[in-house]
């Protein structure tokens, strides 16, 4: 009889699939504050290795030609969590001023009732992502009754 170890994962990095690796790129930068860690643009193996204090975060793989397709199995979203309300509101800044599709008209607390919130948006493949702080959004309008926000938008 085996003893099953106890072990904790974290999440390392996310990588994902990009139809435009510049554009992808400057859009992960002038959101999230991203530094490029390394990548390649040779025709066929264009990929970007982003990285926030030496930590590498996110990588992005130009091997797509469609739009995120959300009626498919695969990523539902992307989550990223701050440490206040106040960033989760100068990230809605930025993403405003980039033109970004963002979801229920910006700042929403995540349920009815609940103090943690944030802002749903989608980059510009379409791919659906949310930054959230654990506190301060209770003061926010919930979009959905009786469901989290983070699942229907």
């Amino acid at each position: 009889m085996s003893t099953r170890v106890s072990t904790q994962y974290a999440t390392g990095h996310i990588g994902l699939n990009v139809s435009d690796l510049e554009r992808s790129k400057r859009f992960y930068q002038d959101v999230f504050d991203f530094d490029l860690a390394g990548g390649s643009n040779e025709k066929g193996r264009a990929f970007a290795f982003l990285k926030q204090n030496d930590q590498l975060v996110l990588t992005l793989w130009q091997q797509s030609d469609g739009a995120f397709a959300t009626d498919k199995p695969g990523l539902h979203h992307l989550s990223f969590q701050v440490s206040s309300i106040e960033e989760v509101k100068e990230a809605e800044r930025r993403l405003r001023q980039l033109g970004a599709v963002i979801h229920y008209e910006g700042l929403t607390a995540h349920a009815e009732g609940a103090d943690s919130g944030g802002v749903y948006f989608e980059d510009p493949d379409g791919i659906r992502l949310e930054i959230f702080a654990p506190t301060g959004a209770s003061q926010s309008p919930a979009p959905k009754s009786g469901a989290p926000a983070c699942g229907f938008f």
